[in-house]
């Protein structure tokens, strides 16, 4: 009765305050993709994101130093180890590839022999992927969307990218599911095999110490 009563007072659908509130969450708490990551001097720094195939990535990467002859080298490699970029004596560079593999890529970075470094310094990593990584800008002009309908069709991209996600998510349960029922099922295996040998080998010793009591006349 309240609820209803609330409706007709102020003649807003409730769908539409949910879709108002959830674009105004978007536009006041933006996504930060930024990842802070510190660089020994000596050694390498790495970090990794689980991907799944056809997703594009879109990676920036600047250097914070007060060393005029600091740089840095960046490599990122694909779950099979394949080498998607490769860049050295930098400080500031970006990358971008669409994913063919299904796993865990790596970018990795660290920093040029181009001088002695006794102390690390610190690199802003902003990776995009998916949705993110999407230039909405571009779409909005092509399409002469903007406002609550360029929202709804981030919402709409994001919703896809949900779906899809779960559905990777669920072929990965079921991969894991049959890996540990094959484990399961040889460990019971195994269990058997070994009881059924712990069997023999105590009938075994049974039958030996039996023999040796009757050679001695003991029993």
């Amino acid at each position: 009765m309240g609820k209803d009563s609330y409706t007709t007072r102020t003649g807003m659908n409730p769908l539409l305050l949910f879709l108002c509130f959830t674009t105004f969450s978007l536009l006041l708490f933006p996504q930060v993709n930024a990842v802070w990551i510190e660089i020994p001097g000596s050694g390498t720094k790495c970090v990794s994101e689980e991907i799944h195939t056809n997703v594009v990535v879109l990676a920036e990467y600047y250097l914070f130093t007060h060393h005029e002859n600091m740089t840095v080298t960046s490599k990122v490699t694909s779950p099979y180890g394949n080498t998607l970029h490769y860049n050295g004596n930098a400080i500031h560079g970006q990358f971008a590839f669409t994913t063919t593999e299904t796993g865990s890529y790596l970018a990795c970075f660290w920093l040029d022999a181009n001088g002695k470094h006794e102390e690390g310094t610190n690199l802003i990593l902003d990776w995009k992927i998916g949705i993110s990584a999407k230039d909405w800008d571009s779409v909005a002009k092509k399409e002469k969307i903007e406002g609550v309908e360029l929202e709804l069709r981030k919402l709409e991209a994001s919703v896809t990218a949900i779906h899809e996600s779960l559905f990777h998510l669920k072929d990965k349960e079921a991969k894991m599911r049959e890996v540990g029922e094959i484990t399961n099922a040889r460990v019971a295996w195994y269990g058997l095999v070994s009881l059924g040998v712990c069997i023999l080998a105590s009938a075994l010793q049974v039958w030996h110490l039996k023999c040796f009591f009757q050679k001695k006349k003991l029993i």
